[in-house]
């Protein structure tokens, strides 16, 4: 069994065995001026630099591991989602509005098909739905979606553009004559509540039903214009009171993105 040790707190004289000495044989103290030494415990001190580096790249690491497991586990059920809502916005573009339990089934449903044109209206090779509008665009390719809703082909064009505070995107849905809206559908990132962001709103998109975007046969797009003002020589709409930075950057990205499918919608071969 080991022995205990005992200091003189006197003269420091250290005594091994069960207990004090009777009287320190050094400074002849009573047995009541020792103290048992403890043994000091081994391992990492808690309040050293080490400690705290090494902990905090432990937890970094684990964190880590744990955030990239949980995102690659979920990847599948968001990517799922974000196909569900373009969806949504696709058919909102034709006045179809349904709950995203029901968005794949009535895609497939009225979506006859799905394809990427380029600027002289031609096919091209690609995939329509997972295209990235912003990309496609750069390189002159621009998805086009042909419905049919009651018996009639409607033509969903994908618009993209800049608003205050940052992007803008949505679909527009023409008739059979490639020229008068069936209906439209907007989205953005970061919009002001109230103001800019009023043109996600149904009473916004409705405004450009029966709108035209070719006047004479010569392309004008639809005018986003300040509320009370006019244009001459092509359609035009209100914009949001209050948002007129977000108005002009619809008006803008009409134009810019409609002007990609110019060729395609005056072509005879579709």
């Amino acid at each position: 069994m080991a022995t205990k040790k005992f200091r003189c707190k006197v003269c420091g004289y250290v005594h091994e065995g069960d207990k004090a000495p009777d009287v320190c044989p050094i400074c002849a103290a009573p047995a009541s001026e020792f103290e048992e030494v403890k043994a000091e415990k081994k391992g990492i001190d808690r309040n050293s630099n080490a400690y705290t580096i090494i902990y905090a790249s432990v937890m970094v690491v684990l964190v880590a591991v744990v955030l990239a497991f949980t995102s690659q586990s979920l990847r599948s059920f968001q990517q799922k989602n974000e196909e569900n809502d373009k969806r949504q916005q696709i058919l909102r573009s034709i006045n179809v509005t349904v709950p995203a339990s029901e968005a794949e089934a009535k895609y497939n449903e009225l979506i006859k098909e799905a394809f990427l044109v380029n600027e002289n209206g031609e096919k091209v090779e690609g995939d329509a739905f997972s295209a990235d509008v912003v990309k496609a665009a750069a390189e002159h390719e621009y998805p086009v979606f042909i419905a049919n809703v009651d018996g009639k082909t409607k033509y969903i064009l994908a618009l993209h553009g800049a608003g205050l505070w940052g992007p803008l995107w949505g679909y527009i849905s023409l008739d059979q004559d490639k020229n008068t809206v069936y209906g439209a559908d907007f989205s953005h990132q970061g919009e002001t509540p109230g103001l800019g962001a009023e043109i996600s709103k149904p009473a916004f998109s409705k405004e450009f039903v029966g709108k035209h975007i070719f006047v004479d046969g010569v392309f004008k797009s639809i005018a986003v214009v300040k509320p009370g003002k006019s244009v001459a020589g092509q359609d035009y709409i209100d914009g949001i009171s209050g948002g007129t930075i977000t108005s002009k950057g619809v008006d803008a990205m009409l134009f810019n993105s409609l002007n990609g499918y110019v060729k395609f919608l005056t072509s005879q071969n579709q």
